[in-house]
């Protein structure tokens, strides 16, 4: 009986130790922290299923402004204990439709559209209507808002007037300024038409316009061109973060001197170069790529509801310059 009783107990000791091996996030969260990896969130099907899902369709995820929006998207959807479905289009409208048709095939039940181009979207929107999925459209607005149920943006003319308005002041005699520019998009055109209507009649005369939509390195090439061979521009207004980066680059090399730079985002790196009192850069009309993410989950919150909800929003643009760059800091979008 002895045995009998000594060997129950060192099979239920044994049995113990292999299960105590196995066992997994015991403990508290803190103690199992969950590293969220870019293949969860990209496939929340894989994540246990709870709340609703939407997809976010990015033009370009490379621009900083689509990524801060994407996390202030996420951020909000997960305080409701929803999901959220992320794509890239790369720039490629193309590929923008057939990553909205995975959506469709994933059971989304809104989506969060930045076009990659307002045009060429549309058979993706097609799709979405006749899947009775709503769109919230964010940045650049469709081509056809009839199949969109709201469209969230920044001010883009505001942001571009109050550069205007600033090289006004700054420069109140007038001179001659450059324009880099993005005629695809509409964004862009609403940031430079609020720029050219701040200088209108204020004396300044438009030196040159480059097309950043030919690439990096053309914008490059045209932009070492003109300094080289122009020594009297007195400013440059850049229509996003992103070209005003690569005009500073250049002035740097070129070593030009007492040009003031413009430009309409807002993003870290461009608040740093206003900071640093050795940099041509100016001011920025800033947006908040945070506050249009959050607005765009209250709408689309509102939309599934059925409740009242903005069908056009324009979030508020500012001023962010020398003097008032450290109140927004510098390591992070506003």
């Amino acid at each position: 009986m002895k045995k009998r009783v000594l060997l129950l107990f060192l099979t239920a000791a044994f049995a113990g130790i292999l299960l105590s091996g196995c066992k997994k996030n015991v403990g508290t969260p803190e103690d199992n922290a969950v590293v969220e990896t870019d293949e969860e969130e990209n496939d929340p099907e894989e994540e246990q299923e709870s709340g609703l899902l939407f997809g976010y369709s990015s033009a370009d995820m490379s621009n900083p402004f689509y990524e801060t929006l994407k996390e202030s998207i996420k951020t909000s959807l997960e305080e409701h204990g929803d999901r959220i479905l992320v794509r890239d289009a790369e720039n490629s409208v193309d590929t923008q439709i057939a990553q909205i048709s995975e959506m469709i095939e994933a059971g989304v039940d809104a989506v969060f559209l930045c076009p990659a181009d307002a045009e060429a979207v549309m058979p993706a929107l097609e799709e979405l209507q006749e899947a009775d999925i709503p769109v919230v459209n964010l940045d650049t607005k469709v081509a056809d808002p009839g199949y969109v149920d709201a469209f969230i943006c920044s001010d883009n003319q505001n942001a571009g007037y109050i550069c205007g308005s600033d090289l006004v002041e700054q420069r109140p005699d007038g001179g001659r300024i450059v324009i880099v520019e993005k005629p695809s998009s509409p964004s862009i055109n609403d940031r430079i038409t609020g720029f050219e209507e701040a200088v209108y009649n204020k004396g300044f005369e438009v030196a040159a316009r480059i097309d950043a939509g030919m690439g990096d390195e053309n914008l490059r090439s045209e932009l070492k061109q003109l300094f080289s061979e122009d020594d009297h521009i007195d400013a440059v207004m850049c229509g996003n973060d992103q070209m005003a980066v690569q005009v500073l680059d250049i002035l740097k090399e070129a070593a030009y001197e007492d040009i003031l730079v413009y430009s309409v985002d807002g993003s870290p790196q461009i608040k740093t170069a206003l900071a640093d009192l050795s940099s041509p850069m100016q001011a920025v009309g800033a947006q908040s790529p945070i506050n249009i993410g959050k607005k765009a989950v209250e709408t689309a919150m509102a939309i599934l509801d059925g409740g009242a909800y903005e069908e056009e929003v324009s979030v508020e643009t500012f001023l962010i310059n020398r003097e008032n760059v450290e109140m927004y800091g510098t390591d992070g979008w506003q």
